[in-house]
């Protein structure tokens, strides 16, 4: 059994109903009745549901894929609108909204979470809203291969001379003893982009007890090669070289010099 079809269930037991059953489902999908298998319509009842004040999700391991309990093949009972080609009923894992619904619900006041897809995005809580105080948060980026590419798209934490009151730092690994990719980063951005050496990333952030800010938002990519450079000198080749570089490659480096400095070809 896939591991998001537990989680599905888990969910339930949680007291999540699935995500097409919303109250406001119709906005973003339609259901096609005719194409439902007798004495499983039940199945796609709409609920009078509050919805946590968060955002349709087809994304959501709560939502049943377009060709579930179909009478006839190739038919799908669910099409998302405006867009027939999103796709949905995915079963990898929990989504980004699906762990913020249940911190949500039960009002816990944690942001940590595993990012197994090969992109995404995360946030500080409350984005775009001030994150609280006291917040120590941890995010795993884990791909199955190839490395990461990590991009802050947004970034305004509390200032302080050596950043140890509000900070973001990242690691090159799956723990806090794992080498430092990015140390600790505050105030306002940009921040400088970055590629891991492997398939792993921690994202740490942290917040004191006094100033907040609105925090950042973040995404990952997979790519085929690269990485991030931090010496004062260095040498760049592309794969392979100086033989033929493989085809189908997608390739960044990032070099980053202290403040103060610039970096010279």
């Amino acid at each position: 059994m896939d591991k998001g079809a537990i989680q599905h269930e888990m969910n339930h037991a949680l007291g999540f109903i699935h995500e097409q059953a919303r109250s406001d489902r119709d906005k973003f999908v339609k259901i096609m009745w005719e194409h439902i298998t007798a004495g499983e319509q039940g199945n796609f009842g709409k609920m009078n549901s509050k919805n946590l004040g968060l955002p349709y999700d087809y994304s959501s391991v709560m939502h049943y894929g377009a060709y579930d309990f179909s009478s006839t093949p190739g038919k799908p009972t669910i099409v998302p609108v405006p867009n027939p080609l999103v796709p949905i009923g995915q079963r990898e894992g929990l989504s980004n909204l699906d762990v913020a619904k249940i911190n949500k619900l039960y009002k816990c006041n944690c942001c940590s979470s595993v990012l197994p897809k090969t992109k995404g995005s995360f946030t500080s809580i409350n984005y775009p809203s001030p994150y609280p105080n006291n917040s120590n948060c941890l995010w795993l980026i884990r791909i199955r291969r190839n490395k990461i590419f990590l991009q802050f798209e947004a970034f305004d934490l509390q200032t302080s001379s050596d950043c140890s009151s509000d900070y973001v730092k990242v690691y090159s690994g799956n723990s806090k003893n794992s080498p430092v990719l990015l140390d600790k980063y505050c105030g306002q951005g940009p921040l400088p982009s970055i590629v891991a050496s492997g398939s792993t990333v921690l994202v740490e952030f942290a917040s004191d007890e006094t100033v907040t800010a609105t925090g950042f938002r973040a995404s990952y990519n997979r790519v085929n090669c690269g990485g991030t450079f931090t010496d004062s000198s260095g040498i760049i080749t592309s794969p392979n070289y100086p033989n033929k570089y493989p085809k189908n490659r997608a390739c960044f480096w990032v070099i980053s010099s202290p403040v103060g400095y610039k970096v010279k070809n």
